[in-house]
């Protein structure tokens, strides 16, 4: 059985990777005033400059480009493994679902990763580890459930504001939390944002967000860890050094959160996430 992976843009894997691994995928868009933008299409530096100037929407991928990859995988593969953000904040793994049922041919099977960004990108990077090794969607599917068990994700804002505007946090919320100063620290709960732990500053966040790192590394666990960013690279770097000083059994990279969920989160946000290796 020939296996072949999908994702979809907010996996926010680069181009190299998903080259050399052949991953396909499909693109969210943003949209501001009238004109739209898939991913990619906008620098991060640009999207968060017209951020600034105008709140954007966002949609998922249209139902037609799902049918018309898996159409064309069709006749290459006998399985595809479709692995999305969360079904608890996007359409698009419901419509990998629909689409999946209007494909002859090929064996479509949807993943929800449950939640999103490099996070996701963790999944399909072993997906397509395991489908260029010659392994079946069934497998594929039983190693990703396995990681569900060891992946962590947290993640603070700047400003509570975009997540008042795009519905993840009530008016009340978002006001009394900017008059306090108040800094949440999120996480993915049943497949939804919703609050962790909430401190007073930013400085105490990704301090706090350690904490929880090293208790996952404190029995010399090997992890593989990822900075996520809004538009904040330098302080992912130096946040960078820092953890590979204080967290020496596990191994980061970097990543960012592009237009979609930088939408929802805004500028200056920055997550931490880590999986078993």
């Amino acid at each position: 059985m020939k296996t072949v992976i999908v994702t979809d843009s907010t996996a926010y894997l680069p181009d190299e990777t998903r080259k050399a691994l052949n991953i396909h995928m499909v693109s969210l868009q943003v949209t501001f005033g009238g004109h739209s933008y898939k991913e990619g299409e906008l620098t991060e530096e640009a999207f968060y400059q017209k951020a600034k100037e105008e709140f954007p929407k966002t949609s998922q991928p249209p139902l037609g480009e799902f049918v018309n990859l898996y159409t064309e995988l069709s006749a290459h593969y006998d399985e595809i493994v479709s692995i999305h953000l969360s079904s608890g904040i996007s359409g698009t793994y419901a419509g990998s679902q629909q689409a999946a049922a209007m494909v002859d041919g090929v064996a479509v099977h949807s993943f929800d990763s449950e939640l999103t960004c490099a996070l996701q990108g963790f999944y399909v990077v072993k997906a397509a580890e395991l489908a260029r090794d010659g392994a079946d969607a069934q497998r594929i599917l039983n190693e990703l459930s396995e990681m569900k068990k060891t992946l962590r994700a947290y993640f603070m804002v700047e400003d509570l504001k975009h997540l008042q505007r795009g519905g993840r946090l009530s008016s009340a919320q978002a006001l009394v939390g900017g008059m306090l100063q108040i800094k949440p620290i999120l996480h993915f709960k049943e497949k939804v944002i919703v609050p962790f732990e909430k401190v007073r500053t930013r400085k105490k966040a990704m301090n706090r967000i350690v904490d929880l790192l090293k208790e996952d590394s404190k029995d010399g666990q090997k992890l593989q860890g990822t900075i996520i960013h809004a538009n904040r690279p330098d302080e992912a770097r130096q946040w960078r050094a820092e953890l590979e000083i204080a967290c020496p059994d596990v191994d980061f990279e970097i990543s960012y959160f592009g237009p979609v969920i930088g939408t929802h989160l805004g500028e200056g946000a920055m997550g931490l996430g880590w999986v078993a290796k």
